[in-house]
């Protein structure tokens, strides 16, 4: 009999540590999401284990909203294994699913690679983040900076900006990496503020990095899309600012960095 590898979910657990939320906490602002919505639940610190653990793999239509309401995004985005085609949870809790069933095959879910053998955990930690861009509507370049924190398992990096952490107000950053020796390469998405200039536009696109020998710099390309249909992309490099994952530390970076 053929059996499923349990695969970890490291994009909840980084997005829970970018919160600055134990795994007790995390539960107990989900029974108070579900409070909130009319849709009490029994969200437990054991629950927040195992899906975090990969042991269970995709959360029921009253989790997938408290969700969503405690983390500010869709459930799909939360590294679970949904099921094909997606049901999509709205914050109202109309047309929701019960998405109970565990996917497979296509449904798999974010990071759900195998993590590579004797890789160690070398990159967890508190980075800061700078990429530059050039914005032609308003003729000229900027950077965007975002204290993030990574979660490493095996080869796989979850990297989750910390809240406040941005030099652009309200602009939450998400890259999902594959380390393979010293390249480092994958994908990125950032959120616009929905009062800023770019008025809560969704951005997306790759990215590849090297890493420098130290192993606390890595420094690269990102290839993006623009409004007028054409292919942007400029530099981005990650600078290590301490090893430490704790909530003190969170608490000290989520702030814009200097």
């Amino acid at each position: 009999m053929k059996t499923t590898a349990v695969v970890p979910n490291d994009v909840l657990r980084a997005v829970r540590i970018g919160l600055r939320l134990s795994q007790d906490d995390f539960a107990k602002a989900l029974r108070r999401a579900g409070a909130e919505l009319g849709e009490p639940n029994e969200a437990s610190k054991r629950l927040v284990q195992r899906w975090e653990s990969g042991t269970s793999k995709t959360p029921r239509g009253v989790y997938a909203r408290a969700l969503e309401r405690v983390t500010g995004r869709p459930v799909e985005a939360l590294g679970f294994a949904l099921p094909v085609p997606t049901a999509r949870v709205h914050a109202d809790g109309k047309g929701g699913h019960d998405m109970e069933p565990a996917a497979t095959g296509a449904s798999a879910a974010v990071g759900a690679q195998p993590a590579a053998p004797g890789s160690e955990d070398t990159f967890s930690g508190v980075w800061l983040s700078r990429y530059e861009f050039f914005s032609s509507s308003r003729a000229n370049s900027y950077e965007g900076k975002h204290h993030v924190v990574i979660v490493q398992h095996g080869n796989r990096l979850t990297v989750q900006s910390l809240p406040g952490a941005s030099s652009n107000p309200d602009s939450p950053l998400t890259l999902d990496l594959t380390v393979d020796r010293n390249v480092v390469t994958g994908t990125w998405v950032e959120q616009t503020a929905a009062d800023g200039y770019y008025n809560g536009a969704r951005y997306h696109g790759a990215i590849q990095l090297l890493v420098e020998p130290t192993g606390r710099r890595m420094a690269g390309k990102w290839v993006g899309f623009g409004k007028d249909f054409d292919v942007n992309t400029g530099p981005w490099e990650l600078r290590l600012v301490g090893r430490s994952t704790s909530k003190a530390t969170l608490e000290k970076y989520s702030r814009p960095p200097e």
